[in-house]
């Protein structure tokens, strides 16, 4: 019988990489977030685990094993995606500075890989910062691992390769004890692939691959919980479903009726540039007011996910913004994994989360390489 490999994830916010974990076979023995609302959800999905809310910055490591009663060396897997708005190409980059408060957490992170001294190592950030600042914290990040015994690795990954319905490229770096340099998986999914090859990687996950099982909406309807539209029509659907026979958080924000007519206005595939001159917007984002169409791969979803101005969230049928449950579909959540909060909470935490697909694709790379030096 294999070993119950153990993990822990700091600023876990609503679980997304301890989602991952748990499919990989790891058991999450704690989650710690600095925010009330994120940590709600994650508690609600992990209710065996500790949940902790707290600044870690204000937090010695040493109390914080104390409190999860763990000594250096017995971890199997520490994982962590610090805040990363000082690197976000979201932000303007007259804003962005090398000590900005937010990129100072991946120090922290570090002195938790110091103290902690797991066996393997997975952190999480936007795919600027890998680069940004002369690549300053990447090659802190690689000396203070090195020098703390460790092999490590970095790349930025696209989730569409790996089976994600969504175009969102990040950074990640895996860390292991000793000198084995630990690999990405490779690729599953492909945007040259098509349905009739019977070798190499699978096409790119669509929209409507993703959501086209869930019922119809209005904007401002739903309920938290309702049965599905129709049998699953795609492998991905079947995935994610998990075994449920019902889908919860599958509501719709309400419009304003500027919003509604600018919606109604646009065929799926277009966007703010294309509304009628007396809908038109002064200003937005590139994707504004965009609506989705069946057959592509979504945006990177962000935070803003549920105004219609901020970027490409139209749903590609309905007259409205996606419902949370198909967001959560769209970044990976299984349908098993409830979302706790109003509606704009918890896009929030969709927003910020890693999609749990690719964190147990990574997950399981790293097991395999645990399971063979344990």
């Amino acid at each position: 019988m294999d070993k119950e490999l153990t993990a822990i994830d700091l600023f876990c916010g609503c679980g997304g990489i301890s989602c991952g974990l748990r499919n990989a076979g790891f058991r999450v023995i704690a989650g710690v977030d600095v925010e009330p609302k994120y940590l709600a959800t994650f508690r609600h999905n992990f209710p065996e685990a500790l949940s902790l809310d707290a600044d870690l910055s204000d937090m010695p490591p040493e109390d914080f094993m104390a409190l999860v009663s763990i000594q250096p060396g017995e971890l199997d897997l520490l994982v962590g995606g610090p805040p990363c708005q000082g690197f976000s190409k979201n932000v303007p980059r007259k804003y962005r500075f090398l000590e900005d408060s937010r990129n100072l957490l991946i120090k922290t992170f570090l002195d938790y890989c110091e103290a902690l001294k797991p066996r393997a190592i997975l952190m999480e950030n936007v795919a600027e910062m890998k680069n940004g600042f002369d690549q300053t914290y990447t090659q802190e990040v690689m000396e203070r691992l090195t020098d703390a015994g460790y092999a490590v690795s970095h790349a930025v990954l696209n989730a569409a390769d790996y089976g994600v319905p969504q175009m969102r490229r990040r950074a990640f770096f895996l860390a292991v004890l000793g000198e084995h340099v630990p690999s990405f998986p490779e690729p599953s999914h492909s945007k040259a692939a098509t349905q009739m090859e019977l070798l190499g990687p699978d096409p790119y996950v669509t929209v409507w691959d993703a959501i086209g099982d869930l019922p119809p909406l209005e904007h401002g309807e739903g309920r938290e919980l309702t049965e599905y539209a129709c049998p699953p029509f795609s492998s991905y659907q079947h995935l994610v479903r998990n075994g449920q026979r019902e889908v919860t958080n599958h509501v719709s924000r309400r419009l304003q009726p500027t919003q509604f007519a600018r919606l109604a206005a646009l065929q799926p595939g277009q966007g703010h540039k294309d509304l009628p001159e007396h809908l038109q917007v002064k200003s937005g984002y590139s994707g504004a007011y965009g609506r989705l169409t069946k057959d592509m791969v979504a945006p990177t979803i962000t935070r803003w996910v549920f105004h219609p101005g901020s970027g490409r969230w139209g749903h590609p049928i309905d007259i409205r913004t996606l419902s949370i449950r198909e967001v959560a579909r769209i970044q990976s959540f299984p349908d098993d994994f409830q979302f706790v909060g109003s509606y704009c909470e918890e896009a929030g935490q969709l927003g910020n989360a890693v999609p749990p697909m690719l964190a147990e694709k990574l997950a399981q790379s790293l097991r395999t390489y645990l399971a063979a030096t344990h």
